[in-house]
């Protein structure tokens, strides 16, 4: 790659910062090779008091959960023969089939083509986890399934809910032995350690509290920190081993965590309404304003309200990592194009 063309990011991510699009970040890109480009920027602090970022900041991942635990945990599954893309979610929450819900498939669930609405009310996470599921599995569709793409968060809790029930562990349990684990992923997971928490970058206030490793999403929170859509916290060298494996087709360092065909699945793109989706990532939808101009048809990627991305494109051996705490202080960063912009730089210095 062309490092000199890579130092490009250095001066639009500093321009970002004099713009409070964000107080700082983390980008990483990489091959299956290795790392070319690892740097920090700005703070990950600033009120009350500047802290610098450093590159082993901990993020509060936000909707990465998505593809990187919950789309992950159900590929496991369908290698496991416990799962069907094609059968209906109601076939392994049996409670969830009412109201409509009787024909969503695990794939619409996946492609946020089911129907659900993007949030349930939060007046519905009172009470215990049990008692906020069986609200969950009460909802009423928005759109018939199938007919509509509707980004829905409601649709990545109840596949946590499904993997839950099918392997009898905590979402957080199954990760953690099934990908963690086997990628030595020692800084990702849920809930972080107090150790783990005091290096990661802080977000906003809640109860007068500044949150730092401790999940922004309220839903998330409210379930005790894991839930399907979001609760995953990681590191850029942690999200470049997971990356790297999925350019290995599911497997690194000897350890397979998916088939080469549940990959395939995985990260091939479906035609959708208003646009692509893979059963469980981003391809070309409303929602890809963050995806590199120049990233082949097989790129696959995804972006996090708390100011995180991650772009993966197989046919040019590269992964983009963008890492940031843009809702920090007041919530009004805005870091999307950048991400897009850091993306579109990294393919454009891949050398013939």
């Amino acid at each position: 790659m062309d490092l000199s063309r890579l130092q490009q990011i250095d001066r639009i991510i500093e321009d970002g910062i004099r713009q409070e699009k964000m107080p700082g970040c983390v980008v990483l890109i990489g091959r299956r090779e290795g790392i070319v480009y690892r740097r920090a920027f700005g703070l990950k602090q600033k009120v009350p008091a500047n802290v610098p970022m450093t590159p082993d900041t901990l993020f509060d991942l936000a909707s990465l959960t998505k593809p990187i635990a919950t789309g992950t945990s159900v590929m496991i599954l369908r290698d496991r023969g416990l799962i069907s893309l094609d059968a209906k979610a109601a076939e392994y929450w049996p409670e969830f089939g009412v109201n409509g819900k009787e024909r969503i498939t695990i794939r619409q669930l996946l492609t946020h083509t089911s129907g659900l609405i993007p949030d349930n009310s939060l007046k519905d996470y009172t009470g215990s986890r049990d008692d906020s599921f069986r609200k969950i599995a009460e909802l009423k569709l928005s759109a018939p399934p199938g007919e509509k793409f509707m980004y829905s968060d409601v649709g990545f809790l109840v596949l946590g809910r499904i993997v839950e029930r099918i392997t009898g562990d905590t979402l957080s349990v199954f990760v953690t032995q099934n990908i963690c684990h086997p990628l030595n992923l020692q800084e990702t997971g849920y809930q972080p350690s107090p150790e783990l928490a005091a290096r990661a970058a802080v977000t906003q206030q809640r109860d007068g509290q500044w949150m730092q490793g401790q999940v922004h999403d309220p839903r998330a929170w409210a379930l005790e920190g894991i839930a399907g859509h979001a609760g995953l916290f990681s590191t850029a060298d942690d999200l470049a081993a997971y990356a790297t494996m999925m350019l290995n087709h599911g497997a690194l360092d000897g350890q397979r965590i998916l088939s080469p065909d549940s990959f395939r699945v995985f990260t091939t793109g479906l035609e959708i309404p208003r646009g692509r989706r893979t059963p469980g990532w981003d391809s070309l939808s409303p929602y890809s304003s963050n995806r590199g101009d120049l990233m082949s048809e097989q790129a696959f990627g995804h972006g996090g309200f708390t100011g995180t991305g991650i772009w993966i494109d197989p046919a040019d051996n590269l992964y983009v990592i963008f890492l940031s705490n843009r809702v920090h202080p007041d919530g009004k960063g805005s870091v999307n194009a950048l991400i897009g912009r850091t993306g579109t730089i990294a393919t454009a210095a891949i050398r013939p």
